[in-house]
């Protein structure tokens, strides 16, 4: 599993927002939520080793992506995801593990500010 910083790229490309998490929207192979100042991210991603799992950090985007390829059954497995969070991030802290198909992301916030603005109603 590696963890890298990658070239700058188009930030509305397939991004979840957290907040999904709340509703009834996106999808169940993950949990996020956040607790003692990081958040925590988990994802089931079952039949991949370590070496075929890549995240990278890119300006308040997590992007998590999988390739597996069987050989013998000419098949290829592949997960990509993207993740946006609200708060900065300490992106030094960022820690993952991957163990019994579960990919666990930790990421501690760099204090209380959440990115944006607050739109006023009218």
């Amino acid at each position: 599993m590696v963890l890298r910083t990658p070239t700058p790229s188009t930030w509305m490309q397939s991004l979840d927002v957290p907040s999904r998490l709340f509703g009834d929207v996106g999808g169940d192979d993950y949990e996020l939520y956040e607790e003692d100042d990081e958040f925590v991210l988990t994802i089931d991603v079952p039949g991949f080793e370590t070496d075929e799992i890549d995240l990278a950090w890119d300006d308040g985007v997590l992007n998590v992506a999988a390739e597996h390829v069987d050989e013998d059954r000419s098949r290829k497995k592949t997960y990509h995801r993207r993740f946006r969070f609200p708060k900065t991030i300490d992106d030094e802290a960022i820690t993952a593990e991957y163990t019994n198909g579960v990919l666990e992301v930790r990421l501690p916030t760099a204090g209380t500010d959440v990115q944006g603005r607050e739109i006023p109603l009218e």
